[in-house]
């Protein structure tokens, strides 16, 4: 009993003391208690497991509906270019949304915005596999396109939350393998329900793995983290700058990253008035998103994250090598089906093998990078690439299947090498409250870059192959086409090696490094 009234002592003693002194810093558990959220003991294994679903879902279905696309114009009895919005209206949705996805997580919680993004995207798959119409399909196909930004946002924003530091890599190297995966799948799984089931269950088999990868989350992914958590003082001084969001700038920044998209993508590569206007209307939204931004009290994008060195040239090496690795799937099946005379079949299983070999470089590049650190590795992953596409702009056609595939393998690889290491050193250069925002920013980037890249490239490629008609451009017109644009991606990634080379930390006493959390400088910079 004595026992019991020396510890009712030391807790009535305890709170008199914080009483004194509201200022008194608070346990783990109050930070989680006061930030709404509940500390847990996750295992790693399932966290992986929740967040691989997370990329894989999305990537799927990048490449899925590529495959049904005649049989979608059979089935509605329209034209080519009206099922491309299928696939069009889902890549916009994504990079238009993507960064505001991010910011919600940051402002609402990742786990529950995830969460949120994967009832969105498998309630949406439901509605495309159910569509009566064509212009049905394409709206649920932009629904799906939300769900995948914030699913593609946050999964990469939640691994510096929910993963030990010491297995950031390898679990980014993990993400990039299931992305790898997606891609590779998706057409020949698309392939398999068109010939079986029906073009349908192109989407309705997100149904299942979307109920599973809810499970997941809510059972193995944390609600939130000490590590996210600022003191009680700081959270009240921090919430209206939390509480308020940027309407304006998400509404012009997703305005003006669907001009540069269109811009992009209408005319496959032709550029007309309605591009060059399109792509003006973009440039202007970019100046006009800036100055709000810099008026506004609580933006989307502090511009002042762009000071941090880090972040800025991982995000413009992501957009480059981007850029470069879609010349290889623009590039690829013009040279392998026209310059080597391979059949249809065969073009498609030599261009598996470069998502293959990135699927299976994945997990070991991780661990790379645990071991050497992202900067070594990201210079050894620019490099190889650099050799792969130097290697391919010298490349004679004697060389065959062969000769091809092995700066493709290079190429690809090392790509895998990069983007673990890329990934790994923007999403841990930042505060945990600035996550969501920055992996939306560096999705963002990629994105941008395989629209670029399927564009200009290809229109770099058609020029350098001095024809307006690739499908019937003789031989050896499309090889030295091939050389010209790989001799250009050559470029392209020494430029990005520079900016590697330039890139520094930012000093620790720069304020720069780390924004503060929300608007309180209560919030210390972590």
């Amino acid at each position: 009993m004595s026992h019991r009234k020396v510890r009712l002592g030391q807790i009535n003693e305890k709170n008199r003391q914080k009483a004194e002194n509201p200022m008194m810093p608070i346990t783990t558990e109050q930070q989680s208690r006061a930030a709404g959220t509940t500390l847990r003991n996750p295992s790693l294994p399932w966290v992986q497991a929740s967040l691989s679903l997370s990329m894989l879902m999305p990537s799927l279905d990048t490449s899925i509906a590529n495959a049904g696309l005649p049989a979608l114009a059979q089935a509605f009895g329209a034209s080519f270019q009206a099922v491309q919005w299928i696939v069009l209206a889902y890549l916009l949705a994504i990079t238009t949304l993507i960064v505001s996805a991010g910011r919600f997580g940051d402002i609402l919680g990742r786990r529950r915005v995830l969460m949120a993004g994967i009832s969105l995207f498998t309630a949406a798959s439901v509605l495309c596999g159910a569509a009566p119409t064509l212009w049905f399909l394409i709206a649920a196909r932009a629904l799906q396109g939300l769900g995948a930004a914030i699913m593609l946002a946050l999964t990469l924003a939640s691994v510096g939350e929910t993963v030990p530091k010491d297995k950031t890599g390898s679990t980014m190297g993990l993400l990039g393998t299931m992305s790898a995966i997606g891609t590779t799948l998706g057409p020949s799984l698309g392939g398999l329900f068109i010939a079986g089931p029906g073009w349908r269950w192109i989407f309705l088999i997100n149904l299942p793995l979307g109920l599973a990868n809810l499970y997941l989350a809510q059972r193995h992914l944390p609600a939130g983290s000490s590590r996210s958590a600022c003191s009680l003082d700081a959270r009240r001084e921090a919430k209206p700058g939390w509480s308020t969001f940027d309407t304006r700038g998400t509404l012009l920044l997703a305005l003006t990253l669907a001009a540069y998209a269109l811009s992009m993508t209408l005319g496959h590569g032709h550029f007309g008035s309605l591009n060059l206007a399109l792509l003006g209307a973009a440039t202007a939204g970019t100046a006009l998103f800036v100055r709000v931004e810099a008026r506004a009290a609580s933006p989307l994008i502090r511009l002042e994250l762009f000071r941090n060195p880090l972040l800025s040239a991982g995000l413009a090496m992501s957009a480059i090598v981007s850029t470069v690795l879609m010349s290889t799937l623009v590039v690829g099946p013009f040279y392998l089906a026209r310059a080597l005379g391979l059949n249809a079949a065969l073009v498609g299983v030599v261009l598996s093998i470069g998502p293959l070999v990135a699927a299976l470089a994945g997990v070991p590049a991780g661990r790379i990078v645990d071991l050497l650190g992202p900067r070594r590795t990201t210079l050894a992953g620019l490099s190889g690439i650099a050799a792969g596409c130097l290697l391919l702009s010298m490349l004679p056609s004697t060389l065959g299947i062969a000769g091809y595939l092995a700066p493709i393998v290079c190429v690809t690889a090392s790509y895998a090498l990069f983007q673990a290491a890329n990934n790994t050193a923007v999403v841990t250069g930042t505060l945990p409250a600035q996550r969501g925002l920055t992996s939306g920013l560096l999705s963002l980037s990629r994105n941008l870059g395989l629209i670029t890249g399927a564009s200009v490239m290809g229109a770099i490629f058609a020029g350098a192959s001095s024809t307006t008609a690739i499908a019937v451009a003789n031989p050896q017109a499309l090889a030295v086409g091939m050389r010209f644009t790989f001799g250009v991606a050559a470029a392209l990634v020494a430029g990005a090696l520079a900016i590697a080379l330039l890139a520094r930390p930012a000093a620790a006493g720069d304020p720069t490094r780390h924004a503060p959390c929300g608007d309180s400088p209560h919030c210390p910079a972590r």
